[in-house]
């Protein structure tokens, strides 16, 4: 073997040394011709000779000749370039693979890799077994033969975890006690646990690692600096300046996922990381749900969002206007030192603030609401806003002996204070908050004293009602729920008149506590701890966020831990009041690069395919010989055109004819797979829009049907095979050329033997019944020469209705209802007691209309809508309905009349209401 070049018989290489014999040889033959003078030779001079012939061998036909005996030897040794290399070793086999998030991007390479070495250990006999080591498995490590672990590699798949060093570490004694060779498929990042294993494997056999030097991306959670969103990209290794798209996605107003914003991470020369300060408006920051690097599928390449991103609009209203007052004496004063952090204050009269839809409000010393705005205010909890009140001078003041339901409890006039009639002789500190409140397991610092209040009557409800309290029991805060809203009243003022609570850090603590302002970015153990957490979508390997399903509830300590793995895979996790994103990537975290001790095999994943290179210097040296025969014919004037013609003829007909494999291998796919295909119109934008709908098309039925199409392909009428297709969608435009009479055969032969042509005239906006568009006219040219059957408005019954989805419009980007469709027979008769007709088993050859369906259906490799379809909601409808519709044609196209078989009936009629 030299480099990547090998020979299957390399002892015939030793052939070349009789190269240099060999032109010695044909130098030597015929001799030189010995000069004698003959005066006589006079005579001939000017007379030509037919039979002309060299006195010797020209050096550069000597070479000619010598070039094509090495390609013949050469060629014989059966020359391979990039050969595969059989591992050595007889006995089992081991696959282990990280099988992380940062192995998902190339997994399918890898699987691709993991296939060859089990078809090699087949081949050789090997016992073989593969292991993820993100999730090792329970019981002791089991061989079994390479073709049954083969079977099993399509439901291996990456975990959106590392591999945990404790586990890892428990599965390493299972091995057993049998020798083994191991391949180990690494994710190329460092870990402190590597070592320990790489020298269990190495005590069984020998090791190779397999790692791609491909570059790992991630994204670090998204955190509020600067009043902007910031996001930390990394990457491993350190390279090139490079930049890469960050997309912010999340729900538009029609509840349709979409890409709501982009920014640019630009990293620098050697740079592993960079941040990117993203500024957007309040309304569209609450409803992204994730940040993603674009293009890259890997879970790492997401970054979760939950309420510690979302901020609050809190509106604030004081009962007093403090303008002229000092700051720390002001009600709102502290409230804005509170909140200004992590929410968006709104302040102005209660009217204006109402308008503006806040998530909270907040009143501080408002005694009293006039009618008209407790009622606004009223509805306005009623529907889920937050109200929350603190008292103050003027509350204790007020009549507030009757019931107001805009107060969680009744309260006494007049408070409660130092010195009163009612003193207490000392300030009191607080309870420990109760398990079963929104308080439970933050500390209550002992500077925190309360001075005054206001008393709550004794109520039965008094004590459900309560959720914080002072040392003797007296309520501190109270709670009431109203409608989808809460209202919830401190018994202290909001600045330091009547208590140091809002001079510590617990007041900023009980505001996040009660959802008034975002949570923070980071997590503390004691704020989770006795909660529940209930996860409502997790994220895989690939980054796919999907649905929990039912997922067990999760303890506030767990979560807290963040102990990411199978039992707490990564997502989103609902409390009782907020939510929180559990990410692959931490705030903390960094990525560095595998290392592995000097000594041990590590290759690339990817392996360069074999290639014979036999049958090229065999036909280079048969074109040699041509080249030689050539010229030896013309040194010796034997050569003339007819000759000429007739050697060259000679050789091509002996030269390897190319074989047709593109077209060989687009039959295999096209009959392999159910593949969707469209007629090529010349129009380059529009045979994009029809490959672009059919894909869409194709990515709907594979989600929704068990029809699994391969991706689209565009026909040409004069020279590509139309039965391979189950549907051609054929756009009409009026420059198209009219097919040669060849194609109509093919074109009528492909609609006598089921196949279906659905033309799209795509002027449903400006046609109708009989009317006469350019389109309209150009499709009649077309249609003219096809054998067409007699046609019909599509009927109510038609089994185009109901083959998948029960319809009755069939819009695309345009609503018009001008379908057309083969004719019912005349003597089709409804059965007695149902609503369809008894029709043929046929599939209708052609399927007319101008609703531009493959607009309509048209989606980029996201699965975002490439062109708009009508306005808002009702668009977004119509684009359904022009999905469901094209479900329903290739359903039809596939299974004929099937959903017309009396078995459907029932089913059918229960679906209709009758």
């Amino acid at each position: 073997m030299i480099a990547s070049l090998a020979f299957t018989t390399p002892l015939l290489l030793a052939a070349l040394a009789i190269l240099p014999i060999l032109w010695w040889l044909l130098r030597a033959v015929p001799p030189a011709p010995v000069k004698r003078r003959f005066p006589g030779i006079a005579l001939l001079l000017g007379l030509i000779d037919d039979k002309a012939q060299t006195d010797t061998t020209p050096w550069w036909l000597l070479l000619l000749r010598m070039l094509a005996v090495a390609a013949f030897i050469i060629g014989f040794a059966g020359p391979v370039l990039n050969p595969e290399e059989d591992r050595a070793g007889s006995g089992p086999l081991l696959i282990v693979m990280d099988g992380s998030w940062a192995s998902a991007r190339d997994w399918p390479a890898r699987k691709a890799r993991v296939e060859e070495l089990l078809a090699e250990a087949a081949r050789e006999g090997r016992p073989a077994a593969i292991t993820l080591l993100s999730d090792p498995p329970a019981g002791p490590l089991s061989f079994q033969s390479a073709d049954a672990v083969a079977a099993t590699l399509a439901g291996v798949q990456p975990r959106a975890w590392a591999p945990d060093a404790d586990q890892v570490a428990e599965w390493l004694p299972r091995l057993g006690d049998t020798a083994f060779d191991t391949v180990w498929f690494s994710d190329g990042l460092d870990r402190d646990s590597r070592a320990d294993v790489l020298a269990a494997f190495e005590a069984k056999g020998d090791v190779s690692i397999i790692e791609t030097a491909r570059p790992i991306y991630a994204l670090k959670p998204a955190v509020f600096k600067d009043g902007r969103i910031s996001i930390t990209a990394l990457r491993r290794p350190a390279g090139a300046a490079q930049s890469m798209t960050l997309s912010a996605m999340g729900p538009d107003p029609n509840g349709a996922e979409r890409e709501l914003a982009t920014a640019t991470a630009d990293f620098a020369v050697g740079a592993t990381s960079t941040e990117v300060l993203l500024d957007l408006p309040t309304e569209l920051r609450n409803r992204v749900n994730r940040f993603e690097i674009a293009g890259l599928r890997s879970a790492g390449a997401v970054a979760l969002t939950d309420d510690a991103l979302k901020r609050r609009e809190v509106g604030l209203l004081a009962g007093r206007n403090d303008q002229e007052a000092q700051d720390l004496l002001s009600p709102l004063y502290y409230l804005n030192k509170a909140l200004v952090p992590t929410a968006d204050l709104i302040e102005g009269s209660l009217q204006d603030m109402l308008l503006a839809s806040p998530d909270a409000l907040v009143l501080a010393d408002v005694a009293t609401v006039s009618g008209a705005e407790r009622d606004a205010l009223l509805d306005w909890v009623d529907e889920g806003g937050m109200l929350v009140r603190f008292a103050g001078p003027r509350t204790a003041a007020a009549d507030v002996e009757s019931d107001d339901p805009l107060m969680p409890v009744r309260l006494r006039a007049g408070g409660r204070s130092v010195g009163g009639a009612m003193s207490w002789g000392e300030p009191k500190a607080l309870r420990a908050f109760t398990r079963d409140g929104p308080f439970f397991g933050l500390s209550i610092p002992e500077d925190v004293q309360v001075t005054a209040q206001v008393v709550a009557q004794p109520d039965p409800d008094l004590a459900a009602r309560t959720v914080a309290s002072l040392a003797d029991g007296t309520p501190l805060v109270t709670r009431k729920s109203l409608g989808d809203g809460q209202i919830i009243l401190f018994h202290v003022t909001a600045n330091a008149e009547w208590s140091t609570l809002p001079l510590s850090g617990l007041f900023v603590q009980m505001l996040e506590r009660l959802a008034i302002s975002t949570r923070p970015a980071t997590i503390a153990a004691e704020d989770l701890i006795g909660t529940t957490w209930v996860p409502e979508e997790t994220l895989d390997a690939f980054g796919v966020v999907s649905d929990a399903g039912d997922l067990a509830g999760v303890a506030g300590e767990v979560l807290a831990e963040n102990p990411i793995g199978a039992a707490l895979p990564p997502g989103l996790y609902a409390g009782e009041d907020r939510r929180i994103a559990l990410n692959v990537i931490a705030s903390d975290t960094t990525l560095n690069a595998s290392s592995w001790p000097a000594g041990t095999k590590v290759e690339g994943l990817s392996v360069a395919q074999e290639t014979p290179l036999m049958g090229a210097l065999l036909s280079a040296a048969l074109l040699l010989l041509l080249l030689d025969i050539l010229a030896t014919l013309s040194l010796s004037g034997k050569l003339r055109g007819a000759t000429t013609a007739a050697v060259v003829l000679f050789a091509m007909s002996a030269l390897p004819q190319q074989s047709r494999a593109q077209d060989d291998s687009r039959a295999v796919q096209a009959t392999s797979e159910v593949v969707l295909a469209y007629v090529k119109t010349g129009d380059a934008k529009l045979d994009r829009v029809s490959d672009e709908g059919l894909r869409g098309l194709s990515m709907s039925l594979f989600r929704r049907t068990s029809v699994e199409p391969a991706d689209p392909i565009m026909v040409d009428l004069e020279a590509d095979e139309l039965s391979f297709f189950p549907i051609l969608y054929w756009p009409i435009i009026e420059s198209q050329p009219t097919p040669s009479p060849e194609a109509y055969a093919k074109l009528n032969r492909y609609l006598r033997t089921g196949g279906m042509i659905l033309f799209d005239t795509r002027d449903g906006n400006i046609g109708g019944f009989g009317a006469s568009t350019p389109m309209g006219r150009k499709l009649q040219a077309l249609a003219a020469p096809l054998d067409i059957p007699a046609l019909e408005p599509i009927p109510e019954d038609h089994v185009l209705t109901r083959t998948f989805y029960l319809l009755q419009d069939y819009p695309g980007r345009f609503t018009s209802r001008d379908i057309w469709v083969e004719a019912a027979p005349a003597d089709a008769q409804a059965a007695e007691g149902l609503p369809f007709r008894d029709l043929n088993d046929g599939v209708t050859p052609v399927l007319i209309g101008g609703n531009d369906w493959a607009a309509a259906w048209a989606r980029d490799a996201r699965g975002n809508a490439l062109y708009p379809v009508g306005r808002g909601f009702a668009g977004e409808r119509q684009r359904e309905l022009a999905i469901r519709f094209g479900v329903n044609v290739v359903m039809h196209v596939l299974t004929g009349n099937y959903k017309s078989d009396q078995v459907h009936v029932p089913a059918l009629l229960e679906r209709l209401g009758n």
